[in-house]
């Protein structure tokens, strides 16, 4: 695979920056690079703003929106939006869900769902985990049984991340129980909004509000809003946990957060010369680097193949792992860099509400809280433990 860039792409990368550095509002990028939190107006306006270019979704082929980018272009957008400081556009609508409409969904379901996931008129969260059903998702049993022109669902969902906003959830059902496990699943597409749906926050270890538990109490779906065929739910969550996975790899902000670690250690003292500059801690960046490269590359060659039409097979599970460890590995290192000035806890100047740490240093602050919310990475979209059952299934036919 040639890893060179054509004058072309050079010249895309050029253009990207420009736009960027130019439209990334001030106030937004700070909170990115700053590791401050981010509101449901931080993401709906810049989905909105990248909405006006038609870069919303890179991803998407043209005949849905998209703006028909090859795998490079992609690729230096994500590298470049992440080293501006933009946050990520979230994935629930555009790079889970909306795959599986266009490869399952009917014509009714594309026309109508996909525009208002394009142009973000509508937040979507998952409803795929339940209380002892998270790492063996196939034992789920929130229930969903056909009465008439509707299925009545009941059950509970929960660790559903930014479900206090959504206004849409794809959600895995049970519609045959006397099915094995892994059959009698459906995918239904439910409306927040409708009788019998309760969100509760649950509030995580830094104070912060990001997951749910959503419970179900005879919600009404139309069937209308059934993906393929009843019974086959468990094919399509497959296919759309192989985007997840590829997306959680994240490189380009972990590129971002190296160099932020590297500044931190340069910053920062010991025995009178700059913490990189120790031979000892300058061996744990450099070990983590030579990882993050890797993974760059192994990125790069499952999105080709993905451009080639094969869809994301036992590989997403890899970038999934090495993903996740790499993230991890970042934010245990800027802790060991600060030092006990890591362990302050500054909730306001979290939440934007004042300019500055009551600390005294603005880039030890949020980092308690960055290196506990990163804790879950290696959990959430399948955990790590069960990718390398998947692995030594798929790969070494074990």
């Amino acid at each position: 695979m040639d890893l060179s860039y054509s004058p072309a792409h050079d010249a895309f990368r050029a253009d990207i920056r420009t736009w960027l550095d130019a439209n990334l509002p001030r106030p937004l990028r700070d909170k990115v690079l700053n590791h401050k939190r981010l509101t449901r107006d931080d993401y709906v306006g810049w989905h909105k703003l990248l909405t006006t270019c038609g870069w919303s979704a890179v991803a998407w082929p043209k005949e849905y929106g998209g703006p028909g980018w090859d795998v490079t272009q992609r690729h230096i957008w994500d590298e470049e939006c992440a080293r501006a400081g933009a946050p990520m556009v979230l994935p629930f609508g555009v790079s889970m869900v909306a795959p599986v409409l266009m490869k399952y969904g009917s014509a009714a379901q594309k026309s109508h769902y996909l525009p208002r996931i394009l142009d973000g008129t509508d937040w979507w969260c998952q409803g795929y985990s339940e209380p002892g059903s998270g790492s063996d998702l196939a034992s789920l049993r929130t229930r969903a049984e056909r009465r008439g022109d509707h299925y009545i669902v009941n059950g509970q969902k929960t660790w559903t991340t930014l479900g206090q906003h959504a206004d849409m959830m794809f959600c895995l059902v049970r519609t045959d129980p006397q099915a094995k496990k892994q059959e009698g699943i459906s995918f239904l597409l439910i409306d927040m909004k409708t009788p019998g749906i309760t969100v509760r926050p649950i509030i995580t270890l830094d104070e912060d509000h990001e997951v749910n538990e959503v419970f179900f109490e005879d919600v009404q779906v139309p069937l209308d809003n059934l993906v393929g065929e009843e019974n086959r739910g468990w094919t399509y969550a497959k296919y759309l946990l192989g985007h997840e996975r590829t997306g959680i790899a994240r490189v380009g902000q972990s590129k971002r957060e190296l160099l932020f670690l590297k500044r931190l250690a340069l910053e920062r003292n010991k025995q009178g010369k700059p913490l990189l500059h120790d031979p000892l801690f300058a061996a744990k960046v450099a070990a983590l680097e030579i990882e993050l490269m890797a993974l760059e590359v192994t990125v790069q060659r499952v999105i080709a193949s993905e451009a080639g039409g094969k869809g994301p097979g036992p590989e997403a599970s890899m970038l999934k792992i090495k993903g996740t460890e790499v993230q991890q590995a970042l934010t245990e290192l800027m802790v060991e860099a600060i030092g006990p000035q890591a362990a302050a806890f500054d909730p306001a100047f979290l939440e934007g509400e004042c300019e500055h740490s009551k600390t005294g240093d603005d880039d030890a602050a949020p980092l308690a809280a960055y290196y506990f919310n990163f804790r879950k990475t290696s959990i959430y979209g399948g955990s790590n433990e069960i990718q390398k059952n998947i692995i030594a299934q798929m790969i070494l036919g074990l």
